[in-house]
């Protein structure tokens, strides 16, 4: 038995040392290239340190010849409305596929996830016609109206939440006068902060890593978001890699500041809802 429990013990930490090691390389090897020159970019291997460690040039071009400032503007904008919608339309859609019992609701909830099963590309003929011909092609509003759709994983976090919600508290409440929008707004939209939390977190990462819809639909250079911003150092006859790296580094600080701040948040609104 300590036999079993000692190679459990050994499999288990050098499972979790791999899985470490996948996710800690690739950064290196892109934190290691931001800091090299193009010479030494395509002579050296790609876990070689660089020579100099105060060569932060790649980091100006890619800052300035990027527009990386207009990128995070733009990445801010879509993402604030983007986040706010999601919220506010998918805890609507959980309140009254949880609260209300009524023919066709598990058709709706099917739907959903039906839809996330189908392949964006497959529909992106049509979707585009659409954007167009409501005049959003070209324009900061063809993400927004996009991104601003509620994704099943946004509803599914919000039923999980809404479920260890008591219906006493909202039997209460109708007692007291209330309607079925005083109580969304004034007793379950509260007691869902834990879940808003989480859904802003998920919905965030996946606005702020996209490149294909911006790349698609705002292919202005003025409209162009983070993700976009380094795809100028991208050619047909070669690439900067050096300086897109450096780019990388700089998209990568929002997002783990954002990480390392709201972290237990995303462990504790992914597991408490399911155990209440």
């Amino acid at each position: 038995m300590k036999i079993k429990y000692t190679l459990g013990s050994i499999f288990k930490y050098a499972s979790l040392i791999l899985g470490a090691f996948a996710a800690i390389i690739p950064i290196m090897i892109v934190f290691f290239a931001s800091f090299k020159t193009g010479g030494e970019y395509t002579t050296t291997g790609p876990l070689t340190p660089p020579m100099d460690w105060l060569n932060f040039e790649n980091y100006k071009r890619a800052f300035v010849e990027g527009n990386m400032l207009t990128g995070f503007k733009n990445t801010i904008i879509i993402l604030t409305i983007s986040i706010v919608g999601t919220t506010i339309i998918g805890s609507m859609v959980a309140y009254v596929l949880n609260r209300f019992k009524f023919k066709g609701s598990k058709l709706i909830i099917g739907a959903f996830l039906l839809a996330t099963l189908i392949p964006g590309v497959t529909t992106q003929v049509a979707t585009f016609q659409i954007v167009n011909s409501l005049g959003l092609f070209n324009t900061i509003w063809a993400a927004v109206v996009l991104y601003l759709g509620t994704d099943i994983i946004a509803i599914y976090i919000f039923l999980q939440f809404m479920n260890s919600i008591s219906d006493s508290l909202d039997e209460s409440a109708m007692l007291d006068g209330a309607s079925y929008f005083t109580i969304y707004r004034k007793i379950i939209l509260p007691l869902l902060k834990p879940a808003i939390v989480t859904v802003i977190i998920v919905k965030g990462i996946n606005v702020y890593n996209d490149f294909y819809t911006p790349f698609l639909y705002m292919p202005k250079t003025e409209l162009h978001v983070i993700s976009t911003a380094l795809f100028k150092f991208k050619g047909p006859y070669g690439s900067e890699w050096e300086v897109i790296s450096a780019g990388i580094m700089l998209a990568i600080i929002p997002t783990l500041i954002a990480f390392l701040a709201l972290q237990k948040y995303i462990y504790n609104g992914l597991t408490s809802g399911s155990v209440k």
